[in-house]
């Protein structure tokens, strides 16, 4: 594969009057980080652990014949057939022609819908929907545009009530409904307005989350989008595909930090950049190993290493090489990259990502961290001045991420009207209007759309986040996004909170919720109810933490019937949040 190279400018003010893409806000006045404590000694590791266990062959990368031993199902399956050809080679083309019961009659293209189309995608919803899939985007930093809105908004309104749209935990779109015959034409719709889904799912990269108040927040560090963007178009190859990073053991999660408020969720990454100088030089602290599964959660750890600026490309391509050639490919459920750092210790795997970069060669991480640590997470819902003059932008809630063809359309027109065509999508599901003329801020105000997509939600409303559930996701144990609303709409109703508290909806243990890092979280499971029948229920989290301290909750309370799950609530609410029972406060009054 060829080298890749990238030059960044030193970073600069911005001018107030326009919405730049590139431009950053340098801060010297760093504080110490805590990245420059001494990590832990490395396990003794033998040399012949540290020979990559992939090899190239025909373009694309393959596994080895002697680590083939004890591998999972999923391994196998890229085995017996490179699922990247189904796009590089046009395999799709074929595929979609043949009827989905004919394909179901054999294997390897049963594997075809199953697995293989997740490396352009494609879900298929087997369980719940078959035939029909779901699709997942690349959308760097959550940007894009009002026309690549409507696009989706065509796609999915073809599909009637079979096809929605939901705002992602990674700043993206999933769209759903689709069906195989027409995936084709879909790749050539997404092309057409600069949006792709290659290499979404399964062993991939997944989108590279951002600030997403980059280049308009009076108060961000850096603009995170340049190096997003050029993250994205290295992991998808400029949407050609990039078989170099389409084999990893398991998925990886990156983010670019450009907020005081920690905003993108560094510490549940597998690579945060965090911003810092250093010897007058702009770059990043790097965070490594964060993620969530079934049955291991962990914070990201300081991988004590600084790139500059121009390194944020290379050093992703480093690290990723290294987990593609050593990671674990038997357990799936040991396969994230942290076991990997935990086998080699932080100093073996760095050494690893050291001797992969251009130079052979990584700094040692900067004291001079540009997050300050003494931050109070800003609330982005609402009307909000920009840094541009005259600008504001406006958070606007979207009730568990969940959107129809037409809201698509609706939100589309109101970035058109009043803003400059730009939408963005944030970790906790919502969407923000960007480069509104102030002007223009009454108008927007009494527009019908924001009587369902608040700028001022009901104060519990404002942290809720829920997966997809069962009502799309095979792996969900329970429904998820109409009981979230339900249940906290009924909370609501009968106590009374004077501070947001963020509660995360996840249908099973795979956590795409991320219930951990929220004030309350609820993993969905089955249990007994007091009659002793079986019930959709859930085990409750408590004690999560965003921001400079951060902290994955834990299990309060284990298999709680659903039907249980209000007056729980509301008395966690009461002990913990501060939260006063309506009745009383009425009698106060």
């Amino acid at each position: 594969m060829a080298s890749f190279s990238i030059r960044f400018l030193a970073p600069s003010l911005p001018n107030p009057t326009r919405f730049s893409k590139t431009t950053t806000t340098l801060k010297l006045n760093a504080t110490p980080s805590p990245q420059t404590v001494a990590a832990p000694p490395s396990p003794e590791v033998a040399a012949e652990r540290l020979e990559p266990r992939v090899e190239e062959k025909d373009g694309y990368w393959i596994l080895k014949e002697k680590f083939r031993q004890g591998i999972n199902p999923q391994e196998k399956v890229k085995i017996d057939k490179e699922p990247m050809k189904l796009f590089m080679e046009n395999g799709i083309e074929e595929l979609a022609k043949i009827p989905i019961e004919e394909i179901d009659q054999s294997k390897l293209s049963k594997d075809d819908i199953d697995v293989r189309l997740k490396w352009l995608g494609l879900f298929h919803r087997r369980k719940n929907q078959y035939g029909r899939f779901m699709m997942r985007l690349k959308l760097p930093n959550g940007v894009t545009t009002s026309a690549q809105t409507r696009y989706l908004a065509s796609v999915i309104r073809k599909y009637g009530e079979e096809g929605c749209a939901d705002i992602t935990t990674r700043q993206n779109w999933q769209i759903r409904g689709v069906v195989l015959p027409d995936v084709p034409e879909i790749i050539k719709g997404l092309a057409e307005v600069g949006l792709t889904s290659l290499q979404s799912g399964m062993d991939n990269v997944r989108n590279a989350v951002g600030n997403p108040l980059a280049g308009i927040d009076p108060e961000e560090i850096v603009d995170t989008r340049p190096y997003t963007n050029l993250l994205s178009q290295f992991i998808t190859g400029n949407a050609r595909g990039n078989p170099a990073v389409s084999n990893l053991p398991r998925k990886w999660n990156p983010c670019v930090v450009g907020s005081h408020d920690l905003y993108e969720h560094p510490h549940i990454n597998d690579l945060a950049y965090m911003p810092a100088t250093k010897d007058g030089r702009f770059g990043f602290n790097l965070l490594v190993g964060g993620f969530f599964s079934a049955k291991r959660c962990d914070e990201a750890i300081p991988l004590d290493a600084w790139v500059p600026a121009d390194d944020v490309v290379p050093v992703c391509k480093a690290m990723l090489e290294a987990f593609r050639d050593l990671g674990f490919r038997g357990n799936r459920q040991k396969c994230r990259m942290m076991w990997l750092i935990d086998e080699l210790g932080v100093e073996g795997f760095r050494a690893e990502v050291e001797k992969r970069m251009p130079q052979k060669e990584l700094e040692r991480a900067s004291p001079e961290d540009l997050v300050k640590k003494q931050w109070e997470r800003r609330d982005y819902l609402g009307v909000h001045p920009q840094k541009q003059e005259g600008y504001s932008f406006i958070g606007l809630h979207i009730p568990v991420g969940r959107v129809q063809a037409d809201d698509m359309d609706d939100l589309a027109h109101l970035a058109d009207e009043y803003g400059s065509g730009e939408l963005r999508l944030t970790v906790e599901q919502n969407i923000i209007i960007p480069n509104i003329e102030n002007s223009k801020i009454e108008a927007l105000l009494k527009e019908p759309l924001l009587n369902k997509f608040s700028p001022e939600p009901p104060i519990l409303m404002k942290g809720l986040v829920a997966c997809t559930g069962n009502q799309f996701c095979g792996q969900a144990i329970i429904e998820t996004k109409a009981r979230a609303l339900k249940i906290t709409e009924e909370v609501q109703r009968q106590v009374s909170l004077t501070r947001p508290v963020r509660m995360h909806w996840t249908g099973c243990p795979n956590t795409c919720g991320q219930v951990q890092v929220a004030d309350i979280g609820f993993m969905g499971c089955m249990t007994r109810d007091k009659d002793k029948k079986t019930v959709e229920g859930a085990d409750v989290f408590l004690g999560g933490r965003i921001g400079s301290d951060s902290h994955l909750g834990e299990v309060y309370k284990k298999a709680v019937p659903c039907d249980e799950l209000v007056p729980l609530v509301m008395d966690l609410l009461i002990k913990n949040f501060g939260a006063v029972p309506r009745e009383r406060e009425e009698t106060e009054d």
